[in-house]
């Protein structure tokens, strides 16, 4: 790996963040409406009294910086970027972005980066083990029908797991993160209650997963089992675990990694729907929340967060690529 080539690519990255923040300022914009008339239409539908609702509004174009010319606002947008500053949100004013953005972000991280792990370890393994040479015949019958979960979408196993586990069965809370009243902290009773109710989002995405882990592996087990070195290492003697572990399934993971660090890369943006079907406090279903009511600040904010963590997987996997695979290479030949 040269100097230029690093260079290159964290020159790229930023280009991809420019890009991305430039039309994060733009597609909002497009759309019909804006935050402060769907905050007054929302008051009015409440019964709040919104007399004096022009000066209201013009008050909080001026506070919020949407009475300034657009050119203006995307200068002073792009500045916020780089300072990662997003300002006020328009619905919840006087809260600010990074607050927002700030509680919500460790329900996510903690939900979906453990679940995706989780699917991709029990994927990975029971696609190589699929068509492992010496896998019982039983087994091979039971993984099989894992793989036809690739096909269901996860909202759908959400709601089906929500219906048979909490409504008929009663075995899990349909909803929320934790039981009403319960104040989060640093202890056990507190930590159990909350892995209790993320049980049923997480087994829908880990259910959903580990059918596409199992079908990116299983294709490229059967690739490497053909290899010179699979049958070098057989000619060897060399242990069945040895085999598997180090011949087998490891030279079989790069695809597999690329893939995972682009989930990875994608879980700050949540299972937008599940977070909504079960009402898990995250990113997900405060950026549903932002969608809905026009809050320009929070959109942009949420969608920088989820390109800025995507694009460094994205750049990561391209400097550790040559230390996981000694064969990879960017000099030029």
């Amino acid at each position: 790996m040269t100097v230029r080539y690093v260079i290159n690519r964290i020159g790229f990255f930023f280009a991809i963040i420019w890009v991305t923040a430039t039309l994060n300022f733009v597609v909002p914009r497009l759309a019909p409406g804006n935050p402060i008339d769907a905050t007054i239409a929302r008051m009015s539908a409440s019964g709040q009294s919104v007399s004096g609702a022009p000066q209201i509004i013009k008050a909080y174009k001026h506070m919020l910086g949407l009475d300034a010319p657009l050119s203006i606002q995307y200068v002073r947008y792009l500045k916020s970027v780089a300072t990662f500053n997003f300002g006020y949100s328009a619905a919840l004013f006087p809260v600010k972005v990074n607050t927002l953005i700030g509680t919500a972000l460790p329900w996510t991280i903690g939900l979906l980066a453990v679940s995706t792990l989780l699917a991709f370890v029990i994927g990975s393994i029971l696609g190589a083990l699929l068509v492992w040479p010496t896998t019982p015949r039983a087994a091979r019958l039971l993984m099989t029908p894992l793989m036809m979960f690739a096909a269901v979408p996860y909202y759908l196993l959400a709601l089906a797991l929500s219906f048979f586990l909490a409504f008929r069965f009663n075995l899990f809370p349909p909803t929320g993160s934790t039981s009403p009243g319960t104040q989060v902290a640093f202890s056990w009773p507190v930590a159990s209650d909350i892995v209790h109710h993320s049980v049923l989002p997480a087994l829908s995405i880990v259910l959903a997963g580990v059918g596409f882990w199992m079908l990116g592996m299983r294709g490229m087990m059967v690739t490497t089992l053909g290899s010179d070195h699979m049958l070098l290492a057989e000619a060897k003697g060399l242990h069945r675990r040895t085999l598997f572990f180090r011949h087998g399934l490891r030279p079989a993971m790069l695809p597999q990694l690329t893939a995972l660090t682009i989930a990875l890369g994608q879980v700050v943006s949540g299972a937008v729907l599940v977070e909504v079907i079960f009402g898990y406090p995250g990113i997900g279903s405060l950026f549903y929340q932002a969608i809905r009511s026009n809050d320009y600040p929070l959109i942009q904010g949420i969608s920088l967060v989820i390109a800025f963590s995507l694009a460094f997987g994205i750049l990561l996997l391209d400097l550790l690529y040559p230390l996981l695979d000694p064969r990879i290479s960017y000099k030029r030949r």
